[in-house]
């Protein structure tokens, strides 16, 4: 791809490539995109998003955009009422594009009619989704797990993202352009990662079949160089060398959240085993990062950057805020003035006829394969087997990784978010711990086996199935209460959404 980047003090710098007729398809599509700036990434419940842009403006803090991550339509449809005038962005969740049976195993079409909706409510110019899913091979899960770093998996992610784009073309567009531009954000590693290829390698593997745009995460970022075996030299060594292979050109937006530990019982090392955290301060080393990203001569397309603070108190948001601004809010002036080179409609839409794609990503045998290592990835990460009996790749993985996972992330992840089951079901907990059944066995069940997906992601409403499952087959003398404690909890769970929606 030909791009140009404003460096220096007005100067372009250029780099040059071959432009191949997907490079041409995303240039068109990202022209459509206007220039965003500074802002945040925001949850509309927590904290009050109204409440916190009250605080910035009492501090004076100006912000290009809000990135409103996925919410109730009408939740939604009331932020752009009350700011008519602010850019929005949209971040999106349950579309889980690296997911081989994407369209044969979740409610996609659903998902993907619910997020058109939400992006014309937002009039949102690009769709955020993290390369990552929560769902895998019949198996749930409360968190993003990273895809499988391999050939075959870029390119069934890369054939999903064609599909997920044409459907919001179809939903989305106009006659005078397509739909809202889909970006593909760097996912975390949680302790681990499974894969021969980099993320590096990976994204520019998907780069090359698919004409999206990406999300950089700065502190995703750090959890690469922390759990990929590269924490062994200086972070600034790994960056460099991780910002030649990646595909910057299609950098568009970047985020930068906090980073805090988690769980108990990690073993001393000489990083902290850090994990990305919202509601955790931001250390200055993700700055630094950011800095020496935003130098490199091949990030060329970016349109904004974003604090990601949903979960994170008001006035620490204003702070990191008036701190971001500070510190790069130079870059914004300077990129806002810059665009891109003049090309006519013609020479942009070659790009729109269908993408080459690896012809293994649309057989049936290559998706047949890449489910059964999604399964055993499933299996191998919630301890049902051995990583070394799946036989998949582990390259650079600390030792306890795996260990430290599944003894102290994965139980909370569970049991306790999105709610403590023993504050949620406290009558049916205490009937259970008078049979001397303790919740690590409602942990087991969950991961018993995998099973069948029948309504849209929502982690919440899943634990409330599952748990009411659990006891009836477990202690069905106790299922009428769990069923009346989660008739209440469903009900509580509507009529606050209500609230906030009205």
């Amino acid at each position: 791809m030909i791009t140009l980047s404003p460096h220096g003090s007005g100067s372009l710098h250029h780099i040059v490539r071959i432009m191949t007729s997907v490079d041409r398809e995303f240039l068109w599509r990202w022209s459509r995109v206007p220039f965003h700036g500074l802002g945040l990434s925001v949850d509309v419940y927590s904290p009050d998003l109204f409440e916190l842009l009250a605080a910035l403006e009492a501090r004076g803090l100006r912000y290009g955009y809000l990135e409103i991550f996925k919410a109730a339509q009408a939740a939604l449809t009331l932020v752009r009422q009350r700011l008519p005038d602010v850019l929005l962005a949209y971040h999106a969740e349950g579309l889980w594009i690296t997911q081989p049976d994407l369209e044969a195993s979740y409610p996609v079409e659903s998902e993907l009619v619910a997020a058109s909706t939400h992006l014309r409510a937002l009039g949102s110019y690009w769709m955020n989704h993290e390369c990552a899913a929560k769902q895998m091979a019949g198996y749930s899960f409360g968190t993003y797990l990273p895809p499988l770093f391999t050939p075959l998996s870029a390119d069934v992610t890369a054939r999903n993202i064609g599909m997920v784009q044409r459907a919001l073309d179809r939903h989305c567009g106009t006659p005078f352009g397509p739909g809202p531009l889909l970006l593909l954000e760097t996912p975390p590693l949680t302790y681990f990662g499974f894969g021969e290829l980099s993320m590096a390698e990976f994204f520019r593997r998907i780069a090359e079949l698919a004409p999206c745009g990406v999300v950089l995460d700065i502190g995703h970022l750090w959890t690469v160089y922390r759990y990929s075996g590269e924490g062994r030299r200086p972070v600034t060594e790994f960056l460099s060398e991780f910002l030649d292979a990646f595909p910057l050109e299609r950098v568009v937006q970047i985020h930068v959240a906090g980073l805090a530990e988690q769980g108990t019982g990690m073993p001393p090392g000489s990083l902290p085993w850090w994990l990305d955290v919202h509601s955790a301060p931001i250390p200055e080393l993700l700055f630094d990062m950011l800095a020496q990203v935003l130098s490199h001569p091949g990030l060329s397309h970016l349109k904004g950057m974003a604090l990601e603070v949903d979960t994170k108190a008001v006035p620490q948001i204003v702070l990191e805020f008036d701190r971001f601004f500070e510190r790069f809010g130079r870059w914004s002036w300077r990129w806002n003035e810059y665009r891109a080179p003049a090309c006519s409609p013609e020479e942009f839409r070659v790009g729109l006829a269908k993408q080459p794609a690896s012809a293994r990503a649309n057989d049936e045998a290559g998706s047949n394969e890449l489910l059964r290592q999604y399964d055993l990835y499933a299996r191998v990460v919630t301890g049902n087997i051995d990583a070394s009996v799946a036989g998949l790749p582990l390259p650079g993985l600390e030792p306890e990784a795996l260990s430290v996972y599944r003894r102290s992330y994965l139980p909370c992840e569970i049991l306790e978010w999105g709610g403590d089951l023993r504050e949620m079901f406290p009558q049916t907990c205490r009937l259970l711990d008078r049979h001397e059944m303790t919740l690590t066995s409602f942990l087991d069940y969950w991961f018993r086996e995998p099973r069948t997906v029948e309504a849209p992601y929502d982690f919440f409403l899943l634990k409330l199935d599952c748990f009411c499952k659990f006891v009836g087959e477990m202690m069905p003398s106790a299922a009428e209460v769990a069923a009346r404690e989660a008739s209440e909890l469903r009900a509580a769970f509507q009529a606050a959404n209500e609230l906030i929606c009205g």
